[in-house]
């Protein structure tokens, strides 16, 4: 059974929005105060050093799932689920609540998340939910490791360092796909996914806060490793540190564009660092 934590927090009408890292919809952003903006520079400036510097620096690290740990979707391709949770839509007499750019998205969340923000109180947002974790799961036996992923998380641990997973996926899917690599230990219990309430899905912060106040973590020991511009606005407005892990030009270009100052296209050094070869 998998198991959904609830929420409250619901977007509202002057909420900030920004641009996702795979198309031009927007998505939901935490309000900026005074607190949040001394906390986001603070993480910002932790990134103006070297790689080697940014790494020492964490105590703790908070990984996204689908990208930086596997390719989720490798043999169920993304884009096909999407277009399902579309035609899904449609069938319920709901797909006007889709912009033209939402419909072609070959995210799986991007009709989720607008269903979320349109009908945040619709059963029909609890069973596209429940829609989308079911392909997640189906999905994860045929997902392939992200390269180096593996060897290093397993370094990351063995030096010290404390692992959480924050991610838009369902957290079943997450563990699953982690006990099928024999990286449990690594991480338990300190997996974070997708809730019931989609206000919460990265950008919003929520699932790096709930990461870092069951481990203990301040946000300046703290470092956020993602693939999407959810994920360092996510890690900006949580006051963490972010490192961008882009597996071809298109993503880094993406993630620089957005702001983000350390970008790799291979984990590997990360590994040389930790073993004193970087």
């Amino acid at each position: 059974m998998v198991r959904r934590p609830m929420g409250n927090h619901h977007v509202r009408p002057d909420t900030l929005l920004v641009t996702s890292e795979t198309t031009k919809q927007t998505v939901p952003v935490a309000e900026e105060t005074e607190s949040s903006r001394e906390t986001t520079e603070a993480g910002d400036a932790r990134e103006s050093g070297t790689l080697a510097e940014l790494i020492a620096g964490a105590r703790h690290v908070l990984f996204d799932f689908d990208g930086p740990i596997c390719r989720l979707f490798a043999g169920r391709p993304a884009s096909g689920i999407a277009r399902q949770q579309v035609e899904w839509l449609d069938a319920q007499g709901l797909g006007d609540v889709l912009t033209d750019e939402e419909r072609a998205d070959v995210d799986p969340h991007a009709a989720l998340r607008r269903l979320g923000g349109a009908r945040p109180d619709s059963d029909l947002v609890q069973e596209m939910e429940s829609r989308l974790t079911e392909q997640e799961l189906r999905a994860v036996a045929s997902a392939w490791p992200t390269q180096h992923a593996d060897p290093l998380i397993r370094t990351w641990t063995a030096v010290g360092t404390r692992l959480a997973i924050t991610t838009n996926n369902s957290a079943e899917a997450a563990r699953r796909y982690i006990a099928g690599r024999g990286l449990s230990g690594c991480f338990e219990p300190h997996i974070y996914g997708r809730t019931s309430d989609l206000a919460r899905l990265k950008p919003d912060p929520y699932c790096l806060n709930r990461a870092m106040s069951a481990m203990g973590a301040a946000p300046g020991s703290t470092l956020m490793i993602g693939d999407a511009v959810t994920d360092l606005v996510a890690a900006r407005e949580a006051g963490v540190a972010f490192l961008g892990y882009a597996r071809h030009a298109r993503k880094e270009s993406v993630l620089r564009e957005a702001g983000a100052r350390q970008v790799i296209g291979s984990l590997e050094p990360i590994i040389d660092i930790l073993l004193g070869r970087g």
